[in-house]
């Protein structure tokens, strides 16, 4: 199946959300310069923890202010709702080809939100220095996605560059000790 060739439908940002929720959104997008965007938005995810909305408003909040765990942690809520929209398996490594292939067309763009919101773990666990996870989650990718529509295989090429780079750095620490002992 090519993920990029579908007809949009059930854009997560088009969904309904509980009375109130957009309107904390938009404070909070006010509000980001002087440090109350974070209130609205836990108000928010309180009234929808459940919401995409919100949980890509809080991981967009949480990464931009550099706070990457928080944005982990909002990401990987993330994928747990769309999982369900999609009935994928709950451990995204037991997600195979076939999950993909068969899922009905009208769930397809809930199947490539899916796959970007995995990728976007993928890319946080880099950021955070979880390489080893990092890499399982882009190799994953590049074993849904073939044809590369996600764009994980250059993430996934950029981990393996820096694990190499970290075991030569720490191998020259190593011999750089020995001869000083």
């Amino acid at each position: 199946m090519d993920l990029l060739d579908f007809e949009a439908q059930g854009l997560y940002f088009e969904e309904p959300d509980v009375t109130g929720v957009k309107e904390m959104i938009a404070t909070a997008a006010e509000n980001y310069g002087n440090g109350d965007a974070e209130l609205s938005l836990l108000k928010a995810y309180f009234l929808a923890p459940e919401s995409l909305n919100v949980l890509v408003a809080l991981n967009r909040f949480y990464y931009y202010q550099h706070r990457l765990e928080d944005a982990l942690n909002a990401t990987l809520k993330a994928l747990a709702v769309i999982r369900l929209l999609i009935d994928f398996p709950v451990d995204w490594r037991d997600l195979q080809p076939r999950h993909i292939n068969d899922a009905p067309a009208a769930l397809l763009t809930q199947v490539r939100l899916y796959l970007f919101t995995l990728k976007a773990i993928g890319f946080l666990n880099m950021r955070l220095g979880n390489l080893d996870m990092s890499q399982s989650v882009f190799e994953k990718l590049v074993v849904l996605d073939s044809r590369d529509r996600i764009g994980a295989k250059g993430l996934l090429e950029l981990v393996i560059k820096r694990k190499d780079e970290n075991r030569k750095f720490l191998l020259s620490e190593q011999d750089h000790v020995q001869r000083v002992n």
